[in-house]
């Protein structure tokens, strides 16, 4: 039987993304998995579907620093999330960040995986801001990429073709039925399959066919 064709919707402003991009990162070479990274656009997702933000609604955003908190040393991701944060997270547009994700995608896809995560390490660990030329730049250089490559990348954000690729993107995860992120699709059994949010991957597991081993699957095996 082939791979089954797992793609990760994601924006670096989302905690919880973080969260679904590490363990599925941890499974794509345990579970007979094509992990396929998909940076799209939040804010663009929340729109069109009419969704608000979970900080929005007092006693939801309690609940989310205790889960946020508890949900980090569980999965062994070093989120930080404070009061602070809801005030931080809508003053923030992860666009550029995005359309830079994106321009790495199109041209150094072996970058991807290692930006996104520093990415969420500077704005969710570290607690600075993403949104700034330099601090895109600033990320691009923890991830290893080159001054040359990251300026490069750094002009294309202005680009027609990266500005509809992530158009593009986020308009296949909202088809998807994605209302929100991380939205993880897998194309199992002729057709496609939508899991929101990153506690839903032992749902995937098994439907299809493989085996949950907790959130860091490397102590257990």
């Amino acid at each position: 039987m082939g791979r089954t064709l797992v793609e990760l919707f994601y924006d670096v402003i989302s905690p919880y993304s973080w969260l679904g991009f590490e363990v599925l990162c941890r499974y794509q070479h345990i579970w007979n998995i094509d992990l396929r990274f998909r940076p799209a656009f939040l804010g663009g997702i929340m729109q069109q579907t009419g969704n608000k933000p979970p900080g929005m609604l007092p006693k939801r955003a309690e609940y989310m620093l205790k889960d946020m908190k508890r949900m980090g040393k569980y999965y062994q991701v070093p989120v930080h999330m404070s009061r602070d944060d809801f005030q931080r997270i809508l003053a923030t547009s992860s666009l550029a960040a995005m359309r830079f994700v994106t321009a790495i995608d199109m041209t150094n896809p072996q970058y991807l995986e290692p930006l996104s995560r520093e990415f969420w390490m500077r704005f969710w660990s570290q607690h600075e801001d993403i949104s700034q030329p330099e601090d895109i730049m600033a990320v691009a250089r923890q991830a290893g990429l080159s001054a040359e490559l990251s300026q490069k990348a750094l002009e294309m954000i202005s680009s027609p073709a990266v500005k509809d690729r992530l158009k593009e993107t986020t308009a296949e995860a909202i088809k998807y039925g994605a209302f929100g992120m991380p939205a993880v699709v897998a194309h199992y059994d002729g057709k496609p399959h939508l899991f929101f949010g990153s506690d839903r991957l032992e749902l995937l597991g098994s439907v299809i066919g493989e085996k949950w081993l907790g959130p860091v699957p490397s102590s257990k095996l």
